[in-house]
């Protein structure tokens, strides 16, 4: 007989369960986005629990950004159709309280962004082109005054890339992933013995992005983001991580 060992059980709270049901019902399609969970009264007597049990529930679901409340009219909260902002806050909050390493923070943006510049190459439209355009512009005019506005224009750029890239999914990760890290550019730019060569040296990186983007070249677009970001970060990681970069750079 194998041996197998249990841990105590953990007792639900209340207030858990009704969250769950409440997603259910979301998730099953029985409540619509646009619709109205029932009142607060309505919801103790189904459940046949507490108020401060419901609130604590629907105070859960709103922070989840599945329910907003709307003062006035019948019912209860309304639920929020499903948003990619919302599950940039969801892929924000989990990359914090796992405590990612730059390492896999750098490797994923890789494996992103590379993506993004590949679909942004085939798919964008005039005006995308003119925003990553824009962007750059930036940058190069925020060379001379510091770090900061330098890397917000370059955000910039990345974000009309994620946006050309028609992807929701790609957009919202590739954006929670970037301001995870942004910190850690402007802590870089700061620390660097010639923070004007890095700067340079970022920007001759997203010239050439843009113009494989604009030239509708997926391979290089993609090639050119992997070795954008591999270059970007490589003295900041360990050797496990440098070889990481080398895996996904070619």
């Amino acid at each position: 007989m194998n041996s197998v060992t249990f841990t105590p059980a953990v007792p639900t709270l209340t207030y858990q369960r009704v969250v769950e049901q409440i997603e259910q019902a979301i998730l099953s399609g029985e409540i619509k986005p646009g619709q109205h969970l029932p009142s607060e009264r309505e919801l103790m007597v189904q459940l046949s629990v507490s108020r401060p049990t419901v609130r604590e529930a629907l105070r859960v679901l709103q922070s989840q950004g599945l329910i907003a409340s709307k003062p006035g009219g019948r019912g209860g909260p309304v639920v929020l159709p499903v948003s990619p902002e919302t599950l940039g806050r969801s892929f924000t909050m989990a990359a914090r309280i796992a405590s990612l390493s730059l390492s896999e923070l750098v490797q994923f943006r890789i494996v992103l962004e590379s993506s993004a510049c590949q679909l942004a190459s085939a798919l964008h439209t005039p005006e995308q082109l003119d925003q990553m355009r824009d962007a750059v512009q930036r940058m190069e005019a925020q060379v001379a005054n510091g770090s900061e506005d330098f890397n917000r224009a370059d955000l910039d750029f990345h974000a009309a890339i994620w946006d050309a890239s028609h992807n929701s999914l790609l957009r919202v990760c590739g954006q929670a992933v970037a301001g995870s890290i942004l910190n850690l550019m402007n802590d870089r730019m700061q620390r660097s013995e010639d923070s004007l060569s890095a700067m340079e040296g970022a920007l001759e990186r997203d010239r050439a992005l843009f113009d494989a983007i604009a030239a509708g070249d997926s391979a290089a677009a993609g090639e050119t983001a992997r070795s954008a970001i591999s270059a970007y970060f490589a003295e900041y990681l360990d050797d496990e991580g440098t070889r990481g970069l080398q895996a996904l750079s070619g």
